[in-house]
């Protein structure tokens, strides 16, 4: 059977080894047109020293960081060279004002990319700050689909901050040796097997498992796992990150992460981080000692490097809200000029113990953005809805549904199916405002452990509808899983926006009361945002953006089975949509 595996994956990967080099510019020059040549294939990497199947983009994983200047345009070529599925790539982070057609997001704004076939995106990047690429299709970002974008000021303008030493990439992941394949079919079947807790955290693409974990008695560090996988420990690929400063100098450290499952913590021995910006918008700065990221979010921080120069000090990355399973991914701060193979004498950081979630409440709450930089939100809202999300089984199958209703993609583009008018491609009646569970003025008890039994969740791919300049409150409440006792953190990401954070909240929301404890003055903005176990976090947003957006939870199993919904606005100003997004569903051609 392993034989058999081997030559399959080799067969998998000869695509990867044909691809085009990809293209870059300064990033402080004026803004222009940035051409990349991009290929999609499959590879054989060992970032934490176990061998398996990636998907990389020009056989690099992680994939290749973009630079950019505010205000140029992206040309990105991207040809599909895996042979059996489709992909789609989502620019998170980018408004795509005037592209809604290419914010990648598959049968939401495009149709999937078959195999072999080559399209183009093209967009301005319209605001500075650190994003993200990945794979929007399936789970092919957990199979390391994602990448950097790093979009500067152009000249004439200054950051609110200062720094001398330059600016260091820190890119975030969680890692599972299992492929892509067997999570999905797992979360797919009846009974539910879950993902399970990764087996490495990485930082900047590398990590490093303990290859005798898997090992029979007597086996070597380069034996065959179990399930057929490498395991190398001496691999310099799975060599620990080194990030080189020098004595003395600050530095700004641009962190995100494109975590699968965990909620991660940062933290660099020894050393204060202060942060100045949160998803491309800055906030009035404040100091750490760890810093909280969760999926889908970028933080700028500053780092000085003000200790002991004769020494290298520890990178660590811990896993916040879920019982930690997954040991501490590792970097080095090297003081030049000290060797980067000199390694710190001390054990691992450790953040804050995994389940004081008050920490991170707490620290969420530090975020305000930047006076005079950033705009306050609009003093009142058009409409409140009000998102509670349930897990619930559906058919027999384990779902994730917010107001009952679990999502599933339309075969049909949604933006194409409003331009298009073609309103038998999905659900019309429109989703729930409120949780149908809020009846009589009764509360539903996020406490307790939903019954299986009397679930009354279904499938759905309805819309929220909202006019042109319409101003928005969501609340995203948070409850009890099908296990008892256990609530999670779930980080919300929304297509096309950014949002302001208008506050947190304990236990039930309630409208009458909890919106008296609203920051109207100076909420953060952001495009991603965390809410907490049994708890809840209000957004407001301006429906500005003709479009059709995704607005959905960033762990990647959880959107997969159901949690998330989509918002449309300004239909009646959508642009012409490219050809090449359509050819699915009720876009395929007519005339053969």
């Amino acid at each position: 059977m392993c034989l058999y595996r081997t030559i399959i994956l080799l067969l998998l990967f000869i695509p990867s080894l044909f691809f085009l080099a990809a293209g870059g510019r300064d990033s402080r020059a004026e803004a222009a047109v940035l051409e990349y040549d991009w290929v999609v294939g499959y590879l054989a990497a060992a970032p934490d020293c176990v061998q398996k199947m990636v998907i990389a983009i020009n056989g690099q994983f992680p994939a290749p960081t973009i630079h950019a200047v505010e205000g140029d345009t992206l040309v990105v070529k991207l040809k599909n060279n895996l042979p059996t599925e489709g992909v789609s790539i989502h620019w998170h982070g980018i408004h795509q004002r005037g592209t809604p057609f290419y914010d990648g997001s598959a049968f939401i704004s495009q149709c999937p990319i078959n195999p072999g076939e080559t399209f183009t995106y093209k967009f301005v990047v319209d605001r500075a700050g650190t994003y993200f690429y990945h794979g929007h299709l399936a789970m092919q970002r957990v199979a390391g689909l994602f990448g950097l974008l790093i979009v500067s000021l152009p000249s004439g303008k200054t950051e609110p901050f200062s720094y001398d030493g330059g600016d260091l990439s820190v890119l975030l992941s969680d890692w599972y040796h299992k492929s892509i394949y067997q999570q999905e079919l797992g979360l797919s079947s009846i009974p539910f097997q879950f993902v399970g807790e990764p087996q490495s955290l990485l930082i900047q693409g590398r990590g490093k498992y303990n290859c005798s974990l898997d090992l029979p008695p007597g086996g070597s560090a380069a034996s065959s796992s179990p399930d057929c996988l490498q395991c190398n420990a001496t691999n310099p690929a799975c060599a620990p990150f080194v990030l080189p400063v020098q004595p003395g100098k600050t530095y700004r450290l641009r962190i995100g992460s494109m975590a699968t499952l965990s909620s991660l913590n940062f933290k660099i021995e020894n050393h204060n981080l202060t942060v100045v910006a949160a998803d491309g918008r800055y906030v009035e700065p404040f100091v750490v000692d760890n810093l909280d990221v969760y999926s889908g979010q970028s933080y700028s921080v500053l780092l000085t490097a003000n200790q002991d120069p004769t020494q290298n000090y520890w990178v660590g990355v811990n896993v916040r809200g879920r019982k930690p399973a997954t040991p501490t991914g590792l970097a080095i701060l090297q003081y030049l000029p000290n060797s980067e193979r000199l390694l710190p004498p001390t054990p691992a950081p450790m953040g804050p113990v995994w389940n004081d979630f008050a920490v991170s409440v707490a620290q969420a709450q530090k975020y305000s953005a930047k006076k005079g930089l950033e705009s306050a939100p609009p003093t009142t809202s058009h409409k409140l809805l009000i998102f509670l999300m349930t897990q619930s089984i559906i058919n027999g199958y384990t779902r994730w549904a917010v107001n009952n209703i679990s999502q599933v993609p339309s075969a049909t583009p949604l933006l194409a199916a409003f331009k298009f008018k073609l309103w038998s491609a999905f659900d019309q009646t429109p989703p729930p405002r409120r949780p149908p569970q809020y009846t009589n003025n009764k509360h539903f008890d996020i406490f307790a452990t939903p019954n299986p039994n009397t679930t009354h969740a279904s499938l759905g791919n309805g819309v929220y509808v909202s006019k042109l300049g319409e101003v928005v409150d969501i609340v995203i409440q948070n409850t009890n899983t099908l296990v008892p006792n256990n609530s999670e953190i779930h980080p919300w990401h929304f297509h096309g926006h950014d949002f302001w954070v208008l506050g947190y909240g304990e236990g039930v929301f309630d409208p009458r009361n909890s919106t008296k404890t609203y920051n109207l003055l100076n909420p953060p903005l952001r495009n991603t945002v965390a809410v907490f176990p049994y708890g809840w976090v209000a957004i407001r947003f301006i429906a500005d953006n003709p479009g059709v957006w995704p607005f959905h939870c960033h762990v990647e199993p959880h959107l997969f089975v159901g949690m998330g919904t989509v918002f449309a606005e300004g239909i009646h100003k959508l642009p012409h949509i490219p050809s090449q997004t359509l050819g699915c569903g009720l876009t395929k051609p007519t005339r053969w």
